[in-house]
């Protein structure tokens, strides 16, 4: 079994793989400050929680970035399971071309929608990432990553809003019954949900139309990350909504790494 780690800015997100199958998959806070311990304790207490002794894990992949948190969770790895957790980058062998000016500068989490977007649904793709920030990755016919688009996030602009304008609450994001709000939660909550899928259904055109220029046909747009069924539940552009995308490429990057390793040594 295939322990998946995605480590964002603001969430971790953990999946346990069987074979090919996501069995079970939980989500927490991205702490700076935590220990190889203190996360290898929460690992142990959501195993227990779904019946998976800790001895049936002999793989661990990372996605991360966090540069501080890879290290803490690559530590775990090797304490806790006894195993060298395979750390996602463009260094390793992908079967992919990244087309990025500096590959190395592309997030491992846009890697593995990449790959497990492709994977999934062929090409061409324009895959949206409603995270922390707003990601958009287009990824050729045959696979390549052409480049992306990065925004703020929806979480972002809500609690940047709020924190820069005294009187503008908290709010929790859902999408109000109607566009023109008559208090200021829903106010705000219109213009930061319909904003965003307005922002998103603009730049995904501007996308395709770039793509069809250069020869591409239309692509298939598919969402992930934390808000991705929300914004998928308004929205005509959006094909399909895969919330577990960049554990899938963890998944799958793993799996072509530990092939051609196990080839080498044979």
């Amino acid at each position: 079994m295939l322990l998946a780690i995605d480590i964002g800015n603001t969430h971790t997100v953990f999946g346990i793989y069987r074979n090919a199958k996501l069995v079970a998959d939980w989500r927490a806070t991205s702490m700076l400050q935590r220990t190889e311990d203190e996360v290898g304790t929460q690992v142990r207490l959501f195993l227990n929680e779904a019946k998976i002794p800790l001895k049936k894990i002999d793989g661990v992949g990372i996605s991360s970035v966090v540069p501080n948190l890879t290290d803490v969770f690559s530590i775990m790895a090797r304490k806790y399971f006894g195993v060298e957790p395979l750390i996602i980058s463009s260094s390793l062998n992908l079967g992919i071309k990244i087309f990025y000016d500096d590959p190395n500068s592309v997030g491992a989490d846009r890697i593995c929608n990449a790959v497990a977007g492709f994977a999934a649904f062929g090409g061409p793709l324009i895959i949206i990432d409603f995270g922390t920030a707003t990601t958009y990755d287009v990824i050729s016919a045959s696979g390549d990553y052409l480049g992306g688009v990065i925004a703020p996030g929806v979480e972002t602009s809500a609690v940047d809003l709020h924190r820069r304008a005294a009187k503008l609450p908290k709010i929790e994001l859902h999408f109000p019954n109607t566009i023109v709000g008559r208090d200021t939660v829903s106010a705000m909550q219109a213009g930061i949900l319909f904003g965003a899928i307005d922002a998103m259904e603009g730049m995904v055109g501007r996308i395709q139309n770039e793509l069809q220029r250069s020869g591409e046909r239309e692509a298939e747009v598919i969402a992930t990350g934390g808000f991705s069924q929300l914004m998928a539940s308004r929205s005509k552009t959006i094909a399909h909504s895969v919330p577990s995308l960049v554990l899938d490429g963890v998944r799958l990057i793993y799996e072509k790494t530990h092939q051609r390793s196990t080839r080498r040594k044979g």
